[in-house]
């Protein structure tokens, strides 16, 4: 059984990073977007992340696991605590960095006193991020690889 959650931990993390690197690329994409659909400057996106189990969550198991074993007559021994299942993206939200202002009383995004507003994007920090997030992507597939080797190696200890 802990492999089996080994291995949930670690591809919930791979899935975390990969919708964290498509974030990042829509980003980059579009760092020079002065209008979007609804007419405003885009704004850069993040990811949040966090541990898939609360304290609220483990409450809730606990609880149900003892009234199930007082329903069932069945009531021996301690709980186990509610295994950790990985990560969970909670939403994706905008940033609050500000908006650059340049003057150019030209372009068709102008406002009235001559400024358009590119997004609050700065490519380098896209790249860092990125490249955080491919490290991690990267450590949580080692994850799965050693998790797949210990597993074949306890069938082959198995077979003998």
């Amino acid at each position: 059984m802990a492999f089996l959650s080994s291995l949930n931990i670690a591809a919930s993390g791979m899935a975390a990073e990969r919708l964290r690197l498509d974030v990042i690329s829509q980003n980059v994409a579009n760092a020079k977007t002065t209008r979007t659909e609804d007419g405003t400057p885009y704004k850069r996106q993040v990811v949040l992340f966090r541990e898939n189990k609360g304290f609220d969550s483990v409450l809730e198991e606990t609880i149900a696991k003892r009234k199930q074993q007082i329903e069932t007559g069945v009531v021996n021994g301690p709980l186990n605590a509610a295994k950790n299942k990985g990560v969970l993206v909670t939403e994706i939200v905008e940033d609050e960095t500000p908006l650059t202002p340049v003057y150019d009383p030209t372009h068709p995004d102008a406002d009235e006193d001559g400024y358009y507003y590119l997004p609050n994007v700065d490519v380098a920090e896209e790249e860092m991020d990125a490249l955080a997030a491919t490290r991690s992507y990267e450590a949580n597939l080692a994850v799965l690889n050693a998790v797949k080797s210990m597993a074949q190696t306890a069938l082959s200890i198995g077979q003998q």
